[in-house]
């Protein structure tokens, strides 16, 4: 089975080539990999990293949601997997991704370590390895096939953050996910910019809302009040 993945990218020029090199060295059969970069409208180098690297370039409307589902459209994998551009992925990821959907896991993820944190922020990824919705997050990557995406019909597009915990909890309602026993180490970047409690306190009050029925108006409004601006000033 061809394993599609699929990396949503906005100015990651420092980290995109670092995935590349990452995903050849880690894959069990890197021939069976399609690797599709979607760019969502980059000012820095990383559309020519992508385009030098031989991989296939997608332009889409900016936004995760958005990227992802044009990133499968164009997509020839039966497998989709969806990768952030600051990932570390685990060894022979590819085969262990198959096995699963062979034994009928139509979708899931890896566990979760940050590259660098407080040992407090570890033990929120330590938790990545339960398989329940709120211990679920983008950064774990997310594998499923392409005819249960379809059938999901993809990621909700109203939702310009949140949208991969959305997609989850809709992937949860059918018992089809499974988080697999292997680790991916992805950056802890935006906790440095932002500061770990801080962000890690919004984070969970963007969590809360979303089950008191906030719109995803609201979640996006709140992300951009209290996280965006702090890392705006930050960087």
């Amino acid at each position: 089975m061809l394993l599609s993945l699929l990396i949503p990218c906005w100015n990651e020029e420092k980290t995109l080539g670092l995935l590349l090199d990452n995903i050849e060295e880690q894959a069990f059969s890197f021939d069976q990999l399609e690797i599709l970069v979607i760019d969502g409208g980059s000012s820095d180098q990383t559309r020519q990293i992508a385009q030098n690297r031989g991989v296939k370039l997608v332009c889409s409307e900016k936004g995760r949601a958005h990227q992802m589902n044009a990133g499968a459209k164009e997509a020839s994998g039966d497998i989709l997997y969806f990768v952030h551009a600051d990932s570390q992925l685990p060894h022979h990821f590819d085969q262990k991704i198959r096995k699963a959907i062979h034994s009928d896991r139509l979708a899931g993820c890896f566990r979760m370590q940050f590259d660098r944190a407080p040992w407090i922020l570890q033990g929120f990824a330590w938790m990545s390895r339960f398989n329940h919705p709120i211990c679920r997050g983008g950064d774990q990557s997310l594998f499923i096939t392409k005819s249960f995406f379809e059938e999901l019909q993809g990621f909700d597009e109203a939702y310009t953050i949140y949208e991969d915990s959305e997609f989850i909890r809709r992937i949860y309602k059918t018992g089809k996910f499974k988080v697999l026993p292997a680790t991916l180490i992805t950056s802890s970047r935006k906790y440095k910019n932002v500061g770990w409690l801080y962000l890690q306190t919004h984070f969970g009050l963007i969590h809360l809302k979303y089950y008191l029925g906030h719109s995803p108006e609201e979640l996006a409004a709140h992300y951009q009040r209290h996280i965006q601006a702090k890392e705006d000033l930050v960087i």
